[in-house]
């Protein structure tokens, strides 16, 4: 009925229903039995009795009543005044007081409510007492346990529904809750693979094409002066074209990299030094140390992809002549080692990644071997060379299979 109350649900509507329904069947009840009785007077009952109906049904329909507490208490005491005045003609409308317990209470404030109850029944006990003349325990039992039912049936009703919302709002947090979760997972999720993805396209078509370049532009400089030269230098980027083509393949089907189908990594490795050796102007040498022991093809995978990527660096950037693979098992480790005898470079004044210039080679290497619980620590000075080192713990294939096919 206002602001306040409860919102009505189709329990409480339907409640509310047999209340309006009762409070009707009781003033037809009295005036009925007035008439019934051929009492004194039975218009005058008949008429508080519609009177009071009327005044009833006004509530549900006015809107003002039902959003503000301050009109209904003022439409509770009309029609509080006009039931005084159809008990002061005839005893039976003490059973009218019954609903109205319900009303004041479920209505007004607790504590306005709870002194709206007890003035009803007071002023019940006293109509009946008066229109019989006499006054016993009796007349006070009924109106009284009335109006204890009355209390505890609102009383508790009330505290059920704040229960009740309570309980909605929680469960609505916690579907937000979750929402906002499954957002941020997903967010995370997103970020997660643009990052391997911008690693794999680094580590594999970006150094492909560079690779392609530096051969392409070898040819360029022999041509027309040593054509065998430009024509080996030229099916050393075709056959740099077909590797990429196939990891473009291979990457986008999710797959295992082409250079470890069939093979080791340490056979991988010596591969990709051989392969190195021949395209480039450097010396590339693999070493296998330590007791080899099989690893999760995601360590495989990231182990392999460092190395192309490191090596693509020193060739790309040192100058360097010989360059030296260390593939070591370490009982518990795994170590990956790659260092050059290039110019090195100050790796505290490393310039920031750029679009056009690159420089997310370190980055992607680092993110690498930190994605499998590994570090990867670069050693360098200028005019000294290079030395990068990548450290990986030995971790069950089953636990990291999932990497390997993003």
């Amino acid at each position: 009925m206002n602001t306040a109350a409860p919102a009505l649900t189709p329990t409480t509507r339907a409640l509310a229903w047999c209340l309006h329904l009762l409070i009707i069947g009781l003033l037809v009840l009295t005036a009925g039995r007035g008439l019934a009785d051929g009492r004194p007077h039975a218009g005058p009952i008949v008429a508080a009795a519609a009177a009071c109906g009327l005044m009833y049904a006004a509530g549900p329909l006015l809107p003002r009543i039902r959003a503000s507490r301050r009109a209904a208490a003022w439409w509770l005491a009309a029609v509080g005044a006009v039931w005084l005045a159809l008990l002061a003609l005839t005893p039976d409308a003490v059973w009218v007081a019954f609903p109205l317990y319900f009303l004041q209470l479920h209505l007004l404030p607790r504590r306005a409510g709870l002194t709206a109850v007890i003035a009803t029944a007071v002023a019940a006990i006293a109509g009946f007492a008066a229109h019989t003349g006499s006054f016993g325990p009796a007349m006070v039992i009924g109106p009284v346990l009335g109006a204890a039912v009355a209390v505890a049936v609102v009383w508790g009703y009330q505290a059920l529904y704040r229960e009740s919302e309570q309980r909605r709002r929680l469960i609505e947090e916690l579907t937000a809750t979750r929402a906002d979760l499954a957002r941020a997972q997903h967010n995370a999720g997103v970020l997660a693979e643009r990052e391997r993805l911008a690693r794999e396209i680094h580590d594999t078509l970006a150094q492909g094409l560079s690779s392609i370049q530096l051969l392409l532009r070898a040819a360029e400089r022999a041509f027309p002066g040593r054509p065998d030269a430009a024509a080996r230098h030229v099916e050393s980027a075709r056959q740099a074209a077909v590797d990429n083509l196939a990891e473009a393949r291979r990457f986008v089907a999710a797959l295992t990299p082409p250079a470890l189908e069939g093979t080791t990594l340490a056979g991988a490795l010596e591969r990709l030094c051989a392969t190195t050796s021949a395209r480039h102007r450097l010396t590339a040498r693999f070493h296998l140390t330590g007791d080899p022991v099989p690893l999760a093809t995601a360590q495989e995978v990231a182990l392999l992809r460092i190395a192309q990527s490191a090596l693509a660096n020193t060739v790309r950037h040192a100058g360097a002549t010989i360059a030296e693979v260390t593939l070591s098992h370490l009982g518990d480790h795994v170590a990956l080692d790659v260092v050059d005898d290039g110019r090195g470079f100050d790796p505290v004044r490393l310039p920031a990644p750029d679009a056009e210039a690159g420089g997310f080679g370190l980055a992607a290497m680092r993110a690498r071997a930190q994605a499998l619980g590994g570090t990867l620590t670069v050693g360098s000075a200028p005019g000294h060379g290079t030395a990068l080192a990548a450290r990986m713990p030995l971790i069950p294939p089953a636990e990291t299979e999932p990497e390997a096919r993003p």
